[in-house]
């Protein structure tokens, strides 16, 4: 059974709201704290702390905006340099992971970017103990190819999200938490494509999806 429209705009609504609520949390914890602080030096931590939960809501809302919503105009066709920006700062807070950026072309379909920012979304977080994604994606005899690598010292991607990202909708549904894996299957496979995952060996997975360029 499919998920509908309706139900699926929750579960993306519920991702977000998820991801949101500890930097917007730590805001309003830091506001609290800043009104009973009158020492100069704990309040200067606590500005930095605002700053820093600023920051991550922010960085947060532009990737979502880009990989759920309908950033990026109009047009068919998006500045590439979106979605590195975009995942530059989803992971500007994790210090542990070092992103690569392999794409060449300055523009990229709509589909092919929610596709691949949606994939690193999943495998930088099956980087548990940090270390390397690689993101690249090109045009090929009318396919698109989007490949999504990752290397560390922990790989650990939940069953549920390699099951809906290969197959869909599992026997108990789709869940927020796979609500990104749906929508890199959904996408995938309404351009007459699909998605494939490598088992972990040696500290390495890689994510690819294949689908039409038209």
């Amino acid at each position: 059974m499919s998920v509908s429209p309706v139900d699926f705009a929750s579960l993306l609504c519920s991702r977000l709201c998820h991801d949101l609520l500890s930097p917007v949390g730590a805001l309003n914890n830091g506001l609290e704290l800043l009104g009973d602080e009158n020492e100069p030096e704990m309040r200067a931590r606590v500005f930095q702390l605002l700053s820093e939960s600023a920051r991550a809501s922010a960085n947060k809302l532009k990737f979502f905006r880009l990989a759920f919503g309908a950033a990026g105009g109009f047009g068919e066709q998006v500045d590439s340099r979106e979605a590195k920006t975009a995942i530059e700062g989803l992971l500007a807070d994790n210090k542990r992971t070092t992103f690569n950026w392999w794409v060449e072309a300055d523009t990229l379909p709509k589909t092919a970017l929610k596709v691949m920012l949606n994939l690193a979304l999943i495998a930088s977080e099956a980087l548990v103990r940090g270390g390397t994604l690689d993101v690249g994606g090109e045009e090929n005899g009318g396919q698109l190819e989007i490949v999504v690598k990752i290397e560390g010292p922990r790989i650990i991607l939940d069953p549920e999200l390699r099951t809906t990202l290969v197959n869909g909708e599992g026997d108990g549904g789709v869940t927020p938490r796979a609500a990104a894996a749906y929508l890199v299957h959904t996408l995938a496979g309404q351009a007459g494509g699909a998605v494939q995952i490598s088992e972990p060996a040696d500290n390495v997975m890689i994510f690819g999806a294949v689908f039409n360029a038209g």
